[in-house]
């Protein structure tokens, strides 16, 4: 199959989108099948069947850009359409869709409405522009044949298929190589934004000041974030990729306060590589993170938090086994179900009307 990816997220920024599409665009033509990527340019050299949108600068979240426009006409030909975002670039998908009649995926990667607050301050406005959002969204999301989301968490009232973005646990395993030998280390890796609440990290290890925390990300809350952080935390830029295993590998837990994801894909990958995580109890974690692979805490609860490191630093505990269900083989056979399911609900109508009988 020819499938094109239309995403607002993508290289040079780091988020879990971003590696979702790279992860599933190499798990995909791996079994033979062409993948075209199309996004918003930016600092990044596009490569063989990556498509660049000409974008500005996006004023209201550092690092993303606003997407304009770019004529389907210059996009390869393509089987289906899968978009990964409300914004300018999937509407182009959903409109390359429209024109020539294709089968359309969605995946729903991001509650938009929870980062509105970011980008215009104002709690009040940012609710006003929630209660005109959600309503456009919902119609975008039906005229999709199929929506998915990686848990049961997507707050759309939308029929979904409940399908994992997935992990490779071929790359995502516990190393020979540690970090951190002679110290007990509690470590976070992901977007330093606002909705991640990495600030409750620097409570809790103001609370334990008998381990030392590393966290690992960039991003708009960072500044913030670093005027005045506790002696036992190190702060570190994201990672090359390949070194993500070594640092999962080496802390002795993983913590989480973070309330807008829809998966955690870093938690899982922590698991991947032998480490607990301490995450807060909202979803995702609630389906996510049970007692074989860490432990969840109140969120805001400071003594709770700090309770549920400690809980995952005593005892031994199979988190690689509790992840195996996200495996990256098990989402590509079955998003390759829907692509199948989705074509078949296209051609249907044509197919009835070829077959009946004429008078």
């Amino acid at each position: 199959m020819k499938l094109g990816f239309f995403t607002d997220s993508y290289f040079p920024e780091i988020d879990g989108v971003t590696y979702t599409i790279k992860l599933w665009r190499e798990e995909l033509e791996r079994r033979g099948h062409d993948v075209s990527v199309v996004y918003p340019d930016g600092d990044y050299d596009p490569q063989d069947g990556e498509f660049p949108v000409s974008s500005l600068p996006n004023p209201f979240y550092e690092g993303y850009r606003i997407p304009l426009f770019r004529r389907p006409s210059t996009l390869p030909d393509l089987d289906v359409v899968h978009c990964h975002g409300p914004g300018p670039v999937g509407l182009l998908g959903r409109y390359y869709a429209w024109k020539d009649d294709l089968p359309t995926v969605y995946t729903h990667h991001t509650p938009v409405e929870e980062y509105f607050d970011q980008g215009v301050k104002l709690e009040s406005v940012a609710d006003a522009l929630a209660r005109v959002y959600l309503p456009m969204e919902q119609s975008y999301l039906e005229s999709f044949d199929a929506v998915t989301a990686s848990t049961e968490r997507i707050d759309r009232d939308v029929d979904h298929v409940q399908l994992p973005v997935g992990i490779d646990l071929d790359f995502f395993k516990p190393t020979q190589t540690r970090w951190y030998e002679t110290r007990t280390v509690i470590g976070y890796s992901g977007r330093l934004s606002k909705e991640k609440n990495v600030d409750e990290i620097l409570r809790v290890a103001r609370h334990l000041p008998e381990y030392d925390f590393v966290i690992v990300g960039e991003g708009p809350y960072a500044d913030v974030l670093k005027r005045d952080p506790p002696e036992n935390v190190q702060f570190s830029e994201f990672l090359p990729r390949e070194e993500l295993p070594i640092f999962y590998s080496s802390i002795d837990a993983f913590v989480t306060a973070s309330t807008a994801d829809t998966l955690g894909l870093s938690t899982l990958e922590a698991n991947a590589c032998g480490t607990p995580v301490a995450a807060a109890d909202v979803p995702p974690f609630e389906e996510t993170i049970q007692a074989d692979n860490g432990e969840r805490f109140a969120y805001d609860d400071i003594d709770a938090m700090a309770a549920a490191i400690e809980d995952c630093l005593d005892g031994d505990r199979d988190t690689r086994g509790a992840v195996e269900q996200y495996d990256i083989d098990h989402t590509i056979g079955q998003l390759l179900d829907l692509y199948d399911e989705a074509g078949a609900a296209v051609e249907s109508p044509a197919d009835e009307l070829t077959q009946a009988p004429t008078n």
